[in-house]
């Protein structure tokens, strides 16, 4: 599902002349809503590992869609926008609310919505994780 989803997205940023990935989404999103922060600041806000957040900035630091600046103590790295990424929010804003009604119609079209089932699935996950799951499932007697 999410090679189908993110694919798709993909080919469409590229096909509006935007050099964007999916997984920079929430990236832009907490720097627009919270200006420079550090790795381990937008890993919290994001919900990821700060490992996970820093592979995301080093794929958008070589494409200039963001920049790091030394942080307080020398190893934190606090992660700015880059002039090339504010020229392309609008244009990102736009594809996002297009990308949010294809996803509303998709819901409509399903027996059961796909933002209910991936929020149910979600809290389910936050409440066990899926390797609690896969644990207790390795240890269980075969039926």
């Amino acid at each position: 599902l999410i090679e189908l989803l993110d694919g798709d997205l993909e080919a469409v940023y590229a096909a509006s002349g935007l050099v964007w990935r999916p997984r920079y989404t929430p990236v832009l999103r907490v720097l627009m809503r919270l200006g420079p922060v550090s790795i381990k600041v937008l890993a919290q806000e994001i919900g990821i590992t700060h490992s996970a957040a820093s592979q995301t900035v080093a794929q958008m630091v070589k494409q200039r869609l963001v920049a790091l600046k030394p942080g307080a103590d020398a190893r934190e790295r606090i992660v700015v926008l880059t002039a090339r990424t504010r020229q392309m929010i609008p244009a990102l804003q736009r594809q996002w609310a297009a990308t949010n009604a294809a996803a509303a119609q998709l819901d409509a079209e399903l027996s059961v919505p796909l933002s209910a089932v991936l929020a149910e699935a979600i809290a389910a996950l936050n409440q066990r994780s899926f390797a609690t799951r896969i644990s207790a499932a390795a240890t269980a007697p075969a039926p």
